[in-house]
C-alpha cells in the first residue's frame, strides 16, 4: 500500500471542516500494517497526528508515521504534535512537505531529528501543496486565497442579451461548484449578480453545521441588495461589504435580518476590494470564491488580487454584441500585459470544460 496516498485521502476528507487550520492526514505503520490513522479535527480539537497516535496506542513505539504536513512544534489551541510523536517512541516520520507557518517551518522536523528519529520530506509534495494552498497564503500574509470562478459559453458570454443565464453550465459542473463552496470559507458576489439572479449562494452538500459556517459576502457599494433576497432566507452568515453611501435605514434592515454590515473605503467608485480582503483575513477567512459578476471580477483582476482561476466553458453559442463577458474592469492594453495562467489543468464535466490555473 502507498501510505502517503492514504494520508492524502484522509486529508481530503477534512477539507471544508477545519479552517483556519490546514487539512492534514496521518497514517502510522508497523510491520507493513496500518495501526492508526486520522485527519485534522475541527479547530480546538486534535490534529491528524494525535488522532492517529491515540488509535495506535502503545503499538506506536518503533513505528513509522506518514503525514501530509510537517508536525507542529508550538502551542496553539492544542499542544504541539511533535511532543506526542516523540513520547510515543516512533522511529521514522515521512512528511509530504514542510509547514509554511513561520512558527513551524523546519522546526518541527528538527525537533524530531534531535529526538533521534529519521525524517523524510517531499513525497507527493505538489499534490499536498494544492490541498493547503489557502492556509499557506493565509498563514504567511494574513489574507485569504482568492479563486475567481465563472461559467461562460464557448463564445465567452455569461448570459443572453436579455440577461438569461440559467443555466450556462450543466448539472455536473454545478455539483462541482458545490464542492468548491464546501471546501472554501466564503463565497463572494457583487450586488449586480444579486439583482439579476437572486442567488442563494448556499452549500447543498455536507453537514448542516458546516454549511452554516460558510460566509456569503455581497459587494454592495450603496446598499441595493433587496431585503427579501434569497440569501437572507438561507441558514448561515451574510456579510454586506458596503461604504458610507449606504442609507442608514437599509443598514438597520440588514442588521435586523442577521447580516453583518461592513463599511469600507471607496476605490474607483466601489467598495475597496483590497481593504475587504484584509477585513476577511482578520475574521480568519482563509479562502474566498469570487463568483462574479463581471464588474467585481474585473476589479479583482485589475488590482492583482486573484490567486487562482476556475473557468467553466459550456459547449454553447449565444452570439450577439449585447451579452456580457465574465470579466470587465479596465483590462489590459496589449497582449503582452495579459495575465498568464500557469500550472493549468483541464477537467471535463459531462461536456463542460473546467480550466483551472494559477496567476
Amino acid at each position: 500500500m502507498d501510505y502517503m496516498t492514504r494520508a492524502i485521502d484522509l486529508a481530503k476528507s477534512a477539507l471544508g471542516k477545519v479552517s483556519p487550520n490546514p487539512a492534514v492526514g496521518a497514517v502510522i505503520v508497523k510491520n507493513d500494517a496500518i495501526i492508526g490513522e486520522g485527519c485534522t479535527q475541527p479547530p480546538g480539537s486534535d490534529h491528524a497526528e494525535k488522532v492517529a497516535l491515540k488509535r495506535a496506542g502503545t503499538s506506536a513505539q518503533g513505528a513509522c508515521m506518514y503525514v501530509t504536513l510537517e508536525p507542529c512544534c508550538h502551542f496553539g489551541k492544542t499542544p504541539p504534535c511533535t511532543t506526542d510523536i516523540i513520547a510515543a517512541g516512533m522511529s521514522e516520520v515521512h512528511m509530504a512537505m514542510l509547514d509554511h507557518n513561520p512558527q513551524v517551518s523546519g522546526k518541527g522536523r528538527a525537533e524530531l531529528e534531535t529526538a533521534g528519529m529519521k525524517t523524510y520530506v517531499g513525497e507527493r509534495e505538489r499534490e499536498v501543496q494544492r490541498l493547503i494552498e489557502a492556509q499557506a497564503k493565509f498563514i504567511t500574509t494574513g489574507r485569504p486565497f482568492v479563486t475567481a470562478k465563472y461559467a461562460m459559453t464557448l463564445d465567452g458570454k455569461i448570459a443572453t442579451g436579455t440577461g438569461d443565464s440559467k443555466w450556462i453550465s450543466n448539472e455536473s459542473s454545478r455539483n462541482h461548484v458545490q464542492r468548491m463552496r464546501y471546501e472554501a470559507d466564503a463565497v463572494l458576489v457583487g450586488v449586480g449578480t444579486v439583482l439579476a439572479d437572486n442567488p442563494s449562494l448556499n452549500v447543498r452538500i455536507g453537514e448542516d453545521s458546516v454549511r452554516a459556517t460558510k460566509l456569503r459576502v455581497i459587494v454592495d457599494t450603496k446598499g441595493r441588495t433587496p431585503t427579501n433576497a434569497q440569501m437572507f432566507k438561507e441558514p448561515g452568515r451574510v456579510l454586506i461589504a458596503t461604504t458610507d453611501s449606504i442609507d442608514s435605514d437599509r443598514e438597520r434592515q440588514y442588521t435586523e435580518l442577521g447580516a453583518e454590515v461592513l463599511k469600507l473605503p471607496l476605490k474607483d467608485d466601489m467598495v475597496d476590494i483590497d481593504a475587504l480582503l484584509n477585513s476577511l483575513g482578520q475574521r480568519n477567512i482563509t479562502s474566498v470564491i469570487a463568483e462574479g459578476g463581471g464588474i467585481v471580477l474585473g476589479s479583482f483582476f485589475d488590482q492583482g488580487l486573484v490567486d487562482k482561476v476556475a473557468a467553466f466553458i459550456a459547449p454553447k453559442i449565444i452570439g450577439g454584441d449585447k451579452p456580457l463577458t465574465p470579466v470587465l474592469g479596465y483590462g489590459v492594453i496589449t497582449m503582452e500585459e495579459a495575465l498568464k495562467l500557469h500550472n493549468v489543468s483541464v477537467e471535463i464535466f459531462d461536456g463542460d470544460v473546467l480550466i483551472t490555473g494559477y496567476i
